[in-house]
């Protein structure tokens, strides 16, 4: 058979001016345990008395309502100031309305002196503990939730984060910071759809650094590196925000124009040429002569019937403009007419 645990006697404070009332409060609680270790029943008689205790050592204190220097209702916020300690109103006052000042004020529980509650006294109090031990373990295990729901948006903000820069490296070429040829051909499947879907025009130019290998050579490989970040900043700054420019490989880069005739990508693409020659040549570092050339076609000029049609006619006609002598502007359209439309910038 289970031993029965025996019950301690808790640290209790008493405060009231009446030392009877005190001695029969004393007796009723030490009558209730079974284990009474010294002193840890203290009774005071006024409020001074109580404040002046180290009122963090207690687990219940026992406060009558009226005392010579203060009353309970005065002492009560003063103590909870001090210590977070169950507080139990004991008094010969029968008023429904005090009790409820005094639950509202912080007081954990209220006991009137009347028939028999000596002998109720002890339950209550043993009750008051265990439910202020609830609520201190309730508020701690909150604070804890609270802590680790706060560690939680951390991780998540860092992770959110992390992905977002791992999908950034997935689809930006590192040198230059455009689309890389990954994320590039992903947006031409997806904005050929669209426009398919809408009837809209999608042009694609497809770019070519002419001397850029003349030019590594001569300056050597950071000026080379040097050389595509400029001319993807001019090609960055030549677009819309609806545009997409991406680094197709080496010292080649891609556009895709949407809702733009192959008329005017080849304005956009005369723009860009003389924009990046006029930049190269302000640099005196880069003493060898680069150009672009563009080869064009678009998905109403051409009548291209996948994303992959249109990729592959924009590079025949930069194909065509590198053999008819670079520096060019050549249109799928003309090519096939084998009546070049070739724009020197």
């Amino acid at each position: 058979m289970k031993e029965k645990k025996k019950k301690i006697c808790p640290k209790i404070l008493i405060v009231d001016d009446n030392e009877d009332h005190c001695t029969l409060l004393s007796d009723s609680l030490l009558m209730y345990y079974e284990i009474k270790p010294e002193s840890e029943i203290k009774i005071v008689h006024s409020g001074t008395e109580c404040l002046e205790q180290n009122l963090r050592h207690y687990d219940v204190i026992l406060l009558d309502l009226y005392m010579p220097d203060m009353s309970g209702l005065e002492v009560l916020p003063q103590i909870l100031d001090k210590a977070d300690v169950p507080i139990i109103f004991v008094t010969g006052e029968k008023d429904s309305a005090t009790a409820a000042e005094a639950i509202e004020h912080g007081a954990q529980d209220y006991i009137v002196k009347y028939g028999d509650y000596l002998l109720a006294i002890p339950v209550i109090v043993q009750k008051n503990i265990t439910l202020h031990k609830i609520k201190v373990e309730h508020e701690r295990l909150s604070r804890q939730l609270q802590w680790t729901l706060e560690e939680l948006q951390v991780k998540n903000r860092q992770l959110e984060g992390s992905m977002m820069k791992l999908e950034t490296m997935a689809t930006t070429d590192p040198l230059t910071g455009l689309a890389n040829r990954r994320a590039f051909n992903d947006q031409l499947i997806r904005r050929f759809g669209e426009a398919a879907r809408y009837s809209d025009d999608l042009s694609c130019c497809m770019i070519d650094l002419d001397n850029y290998k003349q030019f590594n050579d001569t300056l050597g490989h950071q000026m080379g590196d040097e050389l595509l970040c400029v001319v993807s900043e001019q090609i960055r700054s030549s677009l819309r925000s609806s545009d997409l420019a991406a680094r197709y490989g080496g010292d080649e880069f891609v556009l895709l124009l949407p809702q733009t005739s192959i008329g005017q990508a080849e304005i956009v693409a005369k723009r860009l040429g003389k924009l990046v020659a006029q930049t190269i040549a302000q640099d005196e570092r880069m003493r060898v002569p680069v150009t672009l050339s563009i080869g064009i076609a678009s998905l109403h000029a051409n009548d291209a019937e996948a994303p992959d049609d249109l990729l592959t006619m924009a590079d025949r006609a930069l194909y065509h403009a590198k053999e008819n002598g670079r520096n060019k502007i050549v249109t799928h359209t003309e090519m096939l007419k084998k009546s070049t439309s070739e724009t020197a910038f």
